[in-house]
């Protein structure tokens, strides 16, 4: 596809994924790359604020020493003396609708006595390492998709495609984001009932990017991008079960490759249902193993529609949420998580449409994403049964790990508006230690061999 072809798409407002074109779709131009760190952030976002400076313009993030970090690993916040701006309530929602989308006015339709939005000052707190955004930079004219978008070559790192031509191009740059190269972290997950009683489980997941690897070896070829391990640690019925995953960079020349060690059976196993809308691990049936991370996986069940940019209200700088002074119970409350904690700001999210293919399957037929534009992080993620009708309200609390410059999610959250129920994962505020951004790992602590190890209880 041409770069004045591209534009005139652009214009209409809508870009589309053409199949045929992806196979041979030319990176950017080096004119259009030389906007990163100027006109464009160094990850693609606009740099400048909106028209009424409602949004800021980007200024280089947080720095390191924003905040203090205590002995457990834990962030201050750097904006505990603000006050929310207003309240979006059921009562006042139509006032702010233009700036919602449809998952958070059901939200308002489905709870209307609690559910509420606390909206701050918008502050553009994140940013990234030198390396990281070098190595964004170089993709966006080198990396191209391949097996009908279903693989990238010449990519490196992180954010593939900052100047993003189609839909299926930002959800790559969601896939592939920046997570802090190697990280260890202990994280809970409750799936209440209507009425608000839950049991957690507990994880302690390791992820690596392979060029994070100890024995990482660039001139070695990979179909890596990165190895996934949790371990379930309580409760004692699912304690010591295992979870490895490979993802694949080029997924039609390899598939998610995944194995399971089961702790009663003492026994590894493949797992080729850890993908697409194979059911989460210990979720109650309450997520598929795709919304884990808001979306991860093989994108090659769905169509893919760029719809442009919009402002919206979006989770943003959720130190408050993570506080180690919660407890769990603070939090988890009956129908959604407890709305007083949440912060809320305007920020610019890229707006992607799923649809499922004909003749693929999927237990959801549309998906509509809503991606921060400083991040690549999915937002907000609202998901429709075959019926077209609006399912499942995922929404995702992030912060800034300022002293790693690490942008990453607090909490993810997943509303089911027909059960009134929902999921609630990534919470840690009770546990010993935050994420850990300095744990190492080389290739043999993510290989089936080396589950039994991990799942002793």
């Amino acid at each position: 596809m041409q770069m004045k072809t591209t534009k005139k798409l652009w214009q209409s407002g809508v870009l589309t994924l053409s199949l045929l074109a992806t196979s041979v779709m030319a990176a950017v131009s080096p004119d259009e790359a030389a906007k990163l760190g100027n006109s464009l952030t160094p990850v693609g976002a606009e740099m400048a604020g909106n028209a009424d400076g409602s949004i800021p313009a980007w200024t280089g993030g947080l720095p390191a020493n924003a905040g203090s970090v205590d002995g457990k690993g834990f962030l201050s916040d750097p904006f505990a003396n603000e006050q929310p701006l207003f309240t979006i309530t059921a009562q006042n929602v139509e006032q702010y609708k233009d700036k919602l989308t449809p998952g958070q006015l059901a939200m308002f339709k489905r709870y209307p006595e609690s559910y509420k939005m606390p909206v701050y000052p918008t502050h553009r707190s994140a940013s990234l390492p030198a390396s990281v955004l070098e190595a964004t930079k170089q993709n966006a004219v080198n990396t191209r998709m391949v097996e009908g978008g279903n693989g990238l070559e010449n990519f490196k790192t992180a954010n593939p495609f900052p100047i993003p031509q189609n839909g299926l191009e930002a959800i790559w740059n969601h896939i592939t984001r920046y997570r802090g190269g190697s990280v260890r972290r202990l994280v809970t997950q409750a799936t209440p009932q209507p009425n608000g009683s839950y049991s957690l489980v507990y994880f302690q997941d390791e992820f690596t990017f392979r060029d994070a690897l100890t024995d990482f070896d660039p001139s070695k070829e990979s179909n890596v991008l990165f190895y996934f391990k949790q371990r379930v640690t309580a409760p004692s019925r699912l304690a010591g079960n295992v979870l490895l995953v490979h993802e694949t960079l080029n997924q039609v020349k390899e598939p998610r490759l995944a194995w399971l060690y089961n702790a009663g059976q003492r026994r590894v196993r493949r797992a080729p249902q850890v993908s697409y809308d194979g059911p989460g691990t210990a979720a109650d049936g309450l997520r598929t193993s795709d919304n884990f991370d808001m979306y991860n996986g093989a994108p090659d069940r769905y169509d893919w529609k760029l719809n442009g940019k919009k402002e919206i209200y979006i989770p943003y700088n959720a130190y408050k949420l993570d506080s180690p002074n919660l407890k769990y119970s603070d939090i988890i409350k009956a129908g959604h998580i407890n709305q007083d904690l949440t912060r809320y700001e305007l920020h610019r999210v890229w707006h992607v449409t799923a649809t499922l293919k004909s003749g693929e399957r999927h237990i959801y037929a549309k998906r509509d994403f809503f991606i921060d534009e400083d991040t690549w992080q999915a937002a907000l993620i609202d998901h429709y049964d075959g019926r077209g009708t609006l399912w499942r309200v995922a929404e995702a609390h992030a912060q800034y790990y300022y002293d790693k410059q690490v942008p990453w999610y607090t909490l993810e959250s997943l509303y089911d508006l027909l059960s009134g129920r929902y999921l609630a994962l990534g919470m840690k505020n009770e546990e010993k230690q935050a994420y850990d951004f300095n744990y190492k790992a080389a290739s043999s602590d993510y290989t089936p061999a080396a589950l039994r190890q991990a799942g002793v209880r």
